[in-house]
């Protein structure tokens, strides 16, 4: 069934629904086993190495490379499709996407030559970034050291999503001497330990845990040229938290209205002898569907700014596309807590339109809201309130890079 037809709304572009068609049998085997997964705890490698195989992983490459060309709504409307699947999957695939999307802007012609092969051959980068170590804000622990012509990793990283399921890590690290690095080192070179020991109560399948390396040798090639990430960055990795929350709020909707229209048993203190025509249980299936289109309106127009961004990068320049990335920044920033509390509220609510029954554990329910509050506790929501409000008040823009560490926070 089309989008359109589902009630979501029209795709962002003429072509979506053919684009979508090629992997909407991957996202129905990926949503058939979410409940069971999620219960078990069982990684969706399989699920990921579907994608991989369908080319979901290489939209953003162009078609001659082997990709699919899709713009950047195209991308984020597909990610609602597969976090109404699994918000699992698309989690572990944040880190390759916003991994792609640098590459594409990246001024190195060598650099971005050489990775675009490897995206559109289906190759994966996972994320290697974060650090719960002492390290102060805007710091690193992990470091990379020069030894005879070749760099030597050493450090430990956590919250690494998706490095377990893929061929790389996207490294950030410094130097001896302080300096910034990001590298892409192999999750299968010597020295390099991926473990599973995420604990979260939401999210549980995305591997977001600890990986060490130790007097791990990469070749120069593997370091990037420039430390400097795309300029709409933040807009664009925050807007793929918002796009898998509007997927779980479209799974929600889906989930409650097909769980009420299948309910024989009634209510005494009800409205009808079917709980699906009682229309108090109907306004509460309403009320969590319109929560999840609005979600997924307002990831729509969001992503608007966000190509934006990326067309200014690549028709004017970096320094130029630097004001078309600060009012994406100022967009998505508008759409977080809008967005976080609609889905919030939808994956709550959607119980009163149910029996106690709903609460077991066969029906998977509670993960919605479990994965729901895990997304949303990124970057925390009162943040971008206020850098919303700074630049609504004093024209402020927000800031260019969000860190975690200790110390002050500026």
């Amino acid at each position: 069934m089309s989008q359109t037809d589902a009630g979501w709304g029209a795709g962002p572009s003429r072509r979506y629904e053919g684009l979508a068609d090629r992997f909407r049998p991957v996202f129905s085997e990926i949503r058939a086993t979410a409940v069971a997964r999620d219960a078990e705890r069982v990684l969706p490698r399989a699920e990921i190495g579907w994608l991989k195989e369908a080319g979901f992983t290489a939209l953003r490459i162009d078609p001659a490379d082997g990709g699919h060309g899709a713009s950047l709504p195209e991308l984020f409307n597909l990610l609602i499709e597969l976090s109404q699947a699994d918000s699992n999957v698309t989690n572990a695939l944040r880190a390759h996407f916003g991994f792609t999307e640098d590459v594409l802007s990246s001024p190195s012609p060598d650099w971005r030559a050489r990775w675009i092969a490897r995206v559109g051959a289906g190759e994966t980068v996972g994320s290697g970034v974060s650090e719960t170590g002492p390290a102060k804000v805007g710091q690193f622990d992990t470091v990379v050291r020069r030894r005879a012509g070749e760099w030597v990793v050493d450090g430990k990283k956590f919250y690494t999503t998706g490095s377990l399921f893929a061929d790389w890590i996207h490294l950030s690290a410094q130097d001896e001497d302080g300096t910034p690095v990001i590298a892409a080192v192999p999750t299968r070179a010597p020295g390099v330990e991926i473990v599973d020991d995420w604990d979260g109560f939401g999210q549980a399948l995305t591997a977001s845990g600890t990986a060490r390396f130790t007097s791990v040798v990469l070749g120069p090639e593997l370091i990037k040229p420039e430390t400097v990430r795309f300029p709409y960055a933040m807009a664009f990795f925050q807007l793929v938290h918002l796009a898998t929350l509007a997927g779980i709020g479209r799974a929600a909707a889906e989930d409650a209205a097909r769980l009420v229209a299948a309910r024989t048993r009634v209510y005494s203190h009800g409205n009808g002898i079917r709980t699906a025509d009682d229309p108090q249980i109907q306004a509460v299936v309403g009320r969590v569907r319109g929560n999840a289109y609005a979600s997924g309106a307002i990831v729509l127009k969001a992503a608007e700014a966000v190509q934006r961004a990326a067309d200014a990068l690549q028709e004017v320049g970096r320094d130029a596309a630097e004001s078309a990335a600060a009012i994406a920044d100022v967009e998505v920033n508008q759409a977080v807590t809008v967005v976080t509390n609609l889905v919030l509220d939808a994956t709550t609510i959607l119980f009163d339109a149910l029996g106690a029954s709903a609460v077991k554990e066969e029906h998977g329910l509670d993960r919605y809201w479990r994965n729901a509050r895990t997304l949303a506790s990124h970057n925390p929501r009162i943040y971008r309130e206020r850098s919303v409000g700074e630049f609504a008040v004093n024209g402020t823009r927000p800031p260019r890079e969000y860190r975690v560490g200790t110390g002050a926070p500026r």
